[in-house]
Order: structure tokens, then C-alpha cells, then sequence
């Protein structure tokens, strides 16, 4: 989900500029403007609250039918999904689009995608900050990005924090932010001058050379360190959603000229480690450099911030003693040194998201029974979101049927452990690539659905919020509208709004720090007869609800 797949067949860059269309139109909200406020409330109206029905369920439409013989005043759970797509920056595969771009047009950008993902009823954008060593904000541990301004160390031009405005973007629309770490990748293609602050120079023993890229070596502990440093600083700083690494840890082997495997330059930490009295074979001392790694960084964010998700997305074939029956290929325990399966069931993460770029039918790597497999190991009851290679839609003779990535979304949905879904990546979304927006928009995401909840983190629900009847706030068909004002400002995040036409349910999220829920009637189903409310907080608990029947 990384660099790795910058050499995929994708659409023709003219065809990946398609989306740029919309950001001449998003440079003006750059020069500042200011909402209207919401009304004065007026005396609270009667309100009941009644306890949600159950902690999760599959995603369901947007309308919910409930039967003749059900409670009409009970409506269904609130679907829960994790839908998510990742941002990368690395090689500009999704922002910004290149180099070099002025800041204004970084902010269209941003602007559009949170707009798009959105508008297709995403809820989360896992974010990379950190493809090299380098950042995509202000650091005092590590240099500018050069895939912003094309200059490691260079700061935007002009200058603004582009982690905060994706964060607050986000958040405005009802969007969690996950940032996304490289923990040991230097550079990669080494083309131009590295930064002053960067590792390479402050450190260069740390780090190794390994065919065009320059990497920290895991067995290193100032490596681990710097990481470490690293992503606390972002978690104190920053209001972010969640922590969360790629598959990248020993590097992808390569081959010398004579086509020969090439070992990772690590001798110097290895000579070390013996010389200290270290007994792990060589491969073992590789994988327990890593499992510190990863157990340490759990860690560090929930001692920093214990509501922030930490996850994985590790490549999508497990160790290959324990594989299904008819699983062959790549071996991230042998080759990566990663001991996924270890981290799962200690509990080291908050959510696995395995790389599952193949198709449900390639037998040697199908989607469904290595879905199955990551969930058989799941015994902390963690979360298991699948990453999905939706950038394998393109305008090539490869390219994948998108109803392919529809067949997966299916797939995961029937199996009860896993949660939802990654799309690999965002610049597939964004160009629309055969339709593949609308018809998940169309199909599986056509209604809203919350992320499901980390009750291990924390499992205490917040207060029921107040329904507030404001008759003077007239709304266009003369109804009123309602203002809500929750009782646990410091921990709702979003509210849970169901509403009744007949005897149909209406589900949908916004943000809490957005009050006003519409009571306009609906053109197909009616009058608006019943509203209940939910509050949600970080970790996705949900209050009990709240309701106001109209007469």
C-alpha cells in the first residue's frame, strides 16, 4: 500500500488529474469567511431516553424498514463499519498530486478529498506523515517532507501546518484521522540532498543503504528511539484519531546484479548483539527487533493519549507454518521479520489491517480464507479491517472488475469478526475509476454507518444529550428545527440521529460540534412522526438515546 505499488499500471496521468478539475474552485474558501451562528435555544421540550439496543451490527441501508409487529419506537441498532481509505504521500501517490505545489492549492486538495470521502460515506482517512524519516508538519525531530515542496526541509510556501488543517477538516466532517508512520524507511529513491536534521546525517551509522533507498536499521535502539520520539511528539501535538504503520519493517529483499539475494547490512548491530551475549539466531534477533518495536509503540500512545487507536497493516500472508491448506507466497515472518500473528495475540495493536490485494478467486491468495485466517488468530478480540487493493481498477488489460472490490466488501461483511474495509488508495476513489465511487456508494456504503467500537479502551458511555425545541429557528417547509446540546461537550464526538417516517427508520452520523438536526418531511415516506439521538464518543460508545416525537 506504499511506494511498492508506484510501479502498478494505473490510469494515464492525464487521467489522474481528472479530479484536479474541482480545485480551481476551492481556492477562494482560502481567504477566510464566517458561518452563521446557530439560534438561541429556547426551554428544553419533553425528552425520554431510551438504552441502544445493541453495541454493533453489520452496515444496513439508509432507511430501515421495521416490521408491523415490532416496537415502533424502537429502531434498529446503529450500523457499524470501519470504511476507510489511506492517503499516501510517498511519490505523491495521493497528496499533494506533485511536488512543488503552492499552499493553496495543497488546500484545495485537501478540501476535495475530505469532501469526496465524505460524500461517499466514509468515516476515517488514514493519513501517511511520515514516509521517509521526514514529516508532513512542523517537527523539531525530523525535516519538511520533500514530497510537499520537492525540497527536504523546505517548509510550504505559505506557510501553514498541514496536519492540523487535515485533522480539523476532517473532524468538521465527521471524518476520524489516522496517522500513518514509516518506522524505519530513510528516503527512498536517494536523488536529491537530504536535510541537515535529517537522520541520515545526524545519525548515519544508524543507517544502511540498501539498493536505492537508505533505511534505519531495526537493530538499532537508537532507530527504535527516533520512531518512538516520533510518534509521541504527533500524539501529544496533535488530535489524531489513530497510530498506524504499514508493512514496511526489514525491507523488501532485493537482489544484487548477479540476481542473487542481497542480506540486509546489518552486521555491525548483529556483531554487537553476540558480542553483548545475545542468543537468538539471527532471524529470531531481526524479529524480536521489530516486536519490541511494535510493543513499545502501543504503548507510547495510549500512555500519551489511551482514547488514540493504534493499528497495523501488515502485508497479507501470515507465517507459513501456520497457513490454510492451498495459501502459498510471500513471507513477511521469513523476509520482513514480522511476527504479526505474535502482535495480534499479545494485543500490542488496537486494529490489524491486512493487505489482502487479491482476488477472492486466486486460490494461492484468496481473499476470503486468508480473511479467515487473520481472524482465526484474533484471540484478543481486536479489530481485523481487510486493506483492499481498489487501485488495481485502472484502464489497463489487468485491471480488476470493480465489482470485484464490491464482492470483498460482501465477503467481509459475512464474516462477524471483521469490521470493515481499507481502500488502497485514495486516488482510485477520486478519479471514479470505472464507476467504482457510485457503485459503492450505490451498493455496500449507500448508508452512513459508525466506526465500530474499542470498548478495551475504554467502555463507558457518555451522558444521553438534551433534545432542544427551538419553534423560533423555522426551517423552509415552516417546521422547527432542533438544536441539540450535548451534556458531555469534552467527550462526544458525533451523534447518532434516527429518524421515523410511518413506520421507516432514517439512520444517519454528523459531528457534535454541528447541533441542528433537519425535521424537514421526507418526499417519499412522509412525516416526520419521531427523532432519537445518540451521543458517541471517541472510542464509539453510544449513549443512551434520546427522543422527541412530533405531533
Amino acid at each position: 500500500m506504499n511506494d511498492k505499488l508506484l510501479k502498478t499500471p494505473s490510469l494515464k496521468k492525464t487521467g489522474r488529474l481528472l479530479w484536479l478539475g474541482l480545485i480551481p474552485v476551492l481556492l477562494a474558501l482560502f481567504s477566510g469567511c464566517a458561518g452563521d451562528k446557530p439560534p438561541k435555544a429556547a426551554a428544553p421540550a419533553p425528552v425520554t431516553s431510551k438504552q441502544p439496543t445493541a453495541p454493533a451490527t453489520p452496515a444496513a441501508p439508509a432507511v430501515a424498514v421495521i416490521p408491523a409487529t415490532s416496537d415502533l419506537h424502537t429502531p434498529p441498532p446503529a450500523p457499524r463499519e470501519f470504511r476507510a481509505a489511506w492517503v499516501a504521500s510517498v511519490g505523491n501517490i495521493d497528496w499533494p498530486s506533485r511536488k512543488g505545489l503552492g499552499s493553496a492549492q495543497q488546500k484545495a486538495e485537501i478540501i476535495a478529498i475530505l469532501d469526496t470521502a465524505k460524500s461517499m460515506h466514509l468515516n476515517a482517512i488514514v493519513l501517511q506523515v511520515r514516509p521517509a524519516a521526514d514529516a508532513l508538519y512542523p517537527s523539531d525531530l525530523e525535516p519538511w517532507s520533500e514530497y510537499l515542496s520537492g525540497e527536504q526541509g523546505k517548509p510550504p510556501r505559505p506557510y501553514y501546518d498541514p496536519l492540523k488543517m487535515w485533522i480539523d477538516e476532517a473532524h468538521l466532517r465527521g471524518l476520524e484521522l489516522h496517522a500513518w508512520f514509516n518506522p524505519y524507511r530513510a528516503r527512498t529513491i536517494v536523488k536529491s540532498p537530504a536535510a541537515a536534521n535529517h537522520v541520515s546525517r545526524q545519525h548515519p551509522s544508524i543507517v544502511k543503504q540498501y539498493g536505492d533507498m537508505l533505511w534505519m536499521d531495526p537493530g538499532e535502539a537508537l532507530a527504535a528511539k527516533q520512531t518512538l520520539a516520533v510518534i509521541t511528539d504527533v500524539v501529544r501535538r496533535y488530535d489524531v484519531d489513530g497510530v498506524h504503520i504499514d508493512d514496511y519493517f526489514y525491507p523488501y529483499p532485493i537482489n544484487d546484479t548477479k540476481g542473487n539475494p542481497r542480506d540486509f547490512p546489518d552486521e555491525a548491530s548483529w556483531q554487537r548483539y553476540q558480542k553483548e551475549g545475545g542468543k537468538l539466531v539471527r532471524a529470531d534477533w531481526r524479529r524480536q527487533n521489530v516486536d519490541k518495536l511494535v510493543e513499545q509503540i502501543n504503548a507510547a500512545v495510549h500512555r500519551e493519549k489511551s482514547w488514540v487507536k493504534f493499528g497495523v497493516s501488515p502485508f497479507g500472508i501470515g507465517r507459513p507454518d501456520r497457513l490454510p491448506a492451498g495459501i502459498a507466497g510471500f513471507s513477511q515472518y521469513e523476509k520482513l521479520y514480522a511476527d504479526v500473528e505474535l502482535w495480534l495475540q499479545n494485543g500490542w495493536l488496537d486494529y490489524l489491517a491486512p493487505q489482502l490485494y487479491w482476488p477472492i478467486d486466486q486460490t494461492a491468495q484468496a481473499y476470503k480464507t486468508l480473511l479467515d485466517y487473520w481472524l482465526a488468530q484474533n484471540t484478543q478480540g481486536r479489530h481485523v479491517w481487510a486493506g483492499l487493493y481498489t487501485g488495481r481498477i485502472n484502464d489497463t488489460g489487468q485491471s480488476w472488475d470493480p465489482q470485484e472490490i464490491l464482492n470483498q466488501v460482501g465477503a467481509t461483511r459475512e464474516r462477524p469478526g471483521a469490521g470493515g474495509n481499507l481502500h488502497f488508495s485514495m486516488a482510485t476513489l477520486m478519479q471514479n475509476r470505472k464507476n467504482i465511487r457510485q457503485m459503492l456508494l450505490q451498493g455496500p456504503y449507500q448508508g452512513l454507518a459508525l466506526i465500530p467500537a474499542t470498548p478495551w479502551l475504554g467502555k463507558t458511555p457518555p451522558a444521553a444529550p438534551v433534545l432542544v425545541l427551538d419553534k423560533d429557528a423555522a426551517a423552509p417547509d415552516g417546521k422547527a428545527n432542533i438544536k441539540l446540546s450535548a451534556t458531555t461537550a469534552a467527550g462526544t464526538m458525533s451523534l447518532a440521529i434516527w429518524k421515523r417516517y410511518g413506520r421507516q427508520w432514517q439512520f444517519s452520523v454528523q459531528p457534535a460540534a454541528n447541533p441542528l438536526i433537519g425535521v424537514a418531511d421526507d418526499p417519499t415516506y412522509g412525516a416526520l412522526q419521531e427523532i432519537q439521538v445518540s451521543a458517541v464518543d471517541r472510542l464509539g460508545n453510544e449513549s443512551p438515546r434520546s427522543a422527541h416525537e412530533f405531533h
